[in-house]
């Protein structure tokens, strides 16, 4: 009798997902709780275990389609697969048979030949948290036979929140790379193998690159001719469309490494397009093509990159704000020369105080702090149907990296000083450029605030981070000329905008929330510097 395997039930708030991953082929045999599909839904990816024994005798949807809550996905019959019940379950097994047998060879030989550090330890991925279901391999730092310390970084696994590093288990070297660069991996997935006390004599001859390009793994080098290239390199002379020909090789025995790659790419050499004076193209007909199309003078480079996942969030974030937030933005500009002149007047012994310089964020964060308590409905959230008050004030601030924006989140605001505010930005900013900020330092927040005026903005409409309700965007500072007191004068203004979610927050709300901190900012003594 079949067993049906169905799509978990999925949370009110999501509607439907899509068939990520099948794990097993009709004709494989499963075990009970073994994976065998995996479902992504716009928030988590959702397994599906088997739920008893037997053999997959059907998938009734393919890798892609959409998928309903509880919709069945496939079905398992009793027993184990007989090799002459399906044409399918056949080749699979012949094919898995060929497998087994290739890596039982490559296992006798490695058998045969030891390790030549002694003690071999696997290289796993980082355990993820609970809200990262995988990352991908953005870089080896290390290749295969090159030596290594203690502790030093090996690969670095790119998440859609943070970068985080594998390093080296003991003195040593790699001596198989399982993930290549770009890969798909999960929580403590293998990555390599490492032999402790090998280094440099464990890199691949000349001969042996080019048994080790047929290897089933995708790491091995591959040989291109006369060229062996590593497989970092092999990656950048596909992004680049390069002619490996023209490329060195500084490694082993001729090896292409990926320094090799880079430094063709920025002498601006090994260009396929760059063929030889006077060299005669093959083929007529195509030749004659060639001539007929229109010359176009000067190089027309091209670039083609996978998004990183932390971009991929982002963008994936900033549309579903756009697409479920009622949202309509306010703006006002508010008159610096009060936080100016009291930043000129206390700037030396803050900075002798506290050790930290006084900035423009802290006046924000304090003035957004006290504005909050005024407002609770800018500090709420929506959660589905309902709307959750918080009864404190977590405030994220925008910082931007070459790999994209994070919001690293400063908690208690309401409590803290206008030291601890600088301390904490000046903190988020340098470990966010170096990659080091932790998954709970960018979760929760009731508010945050972005500074587009750092890069010369003047006015800018901000995107609510969900499940917030409002954010604050702060601009440029420029001198305009403005009326005070029935004359004309030059004033340090900038402009400010708050976007808001119209389902939670009415405009008058809204806009008695952004006048409050113009009010605040143009009277500052009511923050207190600690000073």
């Amino acid at each position: 009798m079949a067993t049906d395997i169905k799509a978990p039930t999925f949370p009110e708030s999501v509607a439907e997902g899509s068939v990520a991953a099948w794990h097993k082929k009709p004709g494989d045999s499963v075990e009970r709780d073994e994976l065998i599909v995996e479902i992504e839904t716009d928030k988590v990816v959702l397994e599906v275990v088997a739920p008893e024994a037997g053999t997959l005798s059907e998938a009734l949807v393919e890798e892609g389609d959409t998928v309903e809550s509880e919709q069945v996905l496939g079905r398992i019959g009793e027993g184990k697969a007989e090799g002459g019940d399906k044409p399918e379950a056949k080749k699979a097994d012949a094919k898995a048979e060929k497998k087994d047998d290739a890596k039982a060879e490559k296992k006798d030989d490695a058998e045969a030949k030891p390790a030549p550090g002694g003690k071999t330890h696997e290289v796993k991925a980082p355990t993820f948290p609970e809200s990262i279901q995988e990352g991908t391999v953005a870089s080896w730092n290390k290749q295969v036979g090159e030596a290594v310390k203690r502790d030093e970084v090996l690969a670095e696994i790119e998440t859609d929140k943070v970068v985080l590093e594998v390093v080296a288990p003991a003195d040593g070297a790699l001596t198989e790379i399982k993930a290549e660069e770009g890969s798909q991996v999960t929580s403590e997935q293998v990555l390599a193998t490492f032999s402790e006390g090998a280094g440099g004599d464990a890199a691949p001859e000349t001969g042996e690159g080019k048994a080790a390009a047929s290897a089933d793994d995708g790491a091995s080098d591959e040989q291109v001719g006369d060229k062996i290239l590593a497989p970092a390199a092999r990656k950048l002379v596909a992004e680049h469309d390069l002619d490996v020909n023209a490329i060195e090789g500084t490694g082993k025995g001729g090896r292409i490494l990926k320094e090799d790659v880079q430094r063709a790419v920025k002498a601006g050499a090994a260009k396929k397009g760059a063929a030889k004076k006077g060299a005669k193209p093959a083929g007529g007909g195509q030749a004659a093509a060639a001539a007929a199309a229109p010359a176009v003078e000067g190089e027309r480079p091209e670039k083609r990159v996978p998004m990183s996942r932390l971009r991929q969030t982002i963008a994936k974030r900033l549309v579903q704000a756009q697409q479920t937030a009622a949202m309509l933005t306010t703006y006002n500009e508010v008159d610096m020369g009060a936080v100016m002149d009291l930043r000129a007047q206390y700037k030396d012994t803050f900075l002798k105080s506290h050790d930290v310089k006084l900035g423009f964020m802290g006046f924000f964060v304090k003035a957004a702090s006290e504005a909050l308590k005024r407002f609770p409905d800018v500090n709420a959230s929506i959660d589905g149907t309902d709307i959750v008050y918080h009864g404190y004030q977590d405030i994220g601030v925008a910082v931007s990296t070459e790999r994209g924006l994070v919001v690293p989140v400063l908690r208690d605001t309401d409590s803290m000083k206008i030291a601890d505010v600088e301390k904490g930005i000046v903190d988020f900013g340098k470990r966010a450029r170096d990659g080091k900020l932790g998954i709970d330092e960018m979760q929760g927040g009731t508010f945050t605030i972005t500074n587009g005026g750092i890069f010369g903005s003047l006015m800018s409409t901000p995107i609510i981070n969900p499940p917030q309700t409002a954010i604050l965007g702060m601009h440029k500072i420029q001198e305009r000329p403005m009326a005070v007191n029935g004359k004309v004068e030059i004033r340090p203004m900038m402009y400010l905008a708050v976007s808001y979610d119209h389902r939670m927050i009415d405009g008058k709300d809204a806009v008695q929330f952004l006048v409050t901190i113009k009010e605040l900012l143009e009277d500052p003594a009511r923050l207190l510097l600690d000073i």
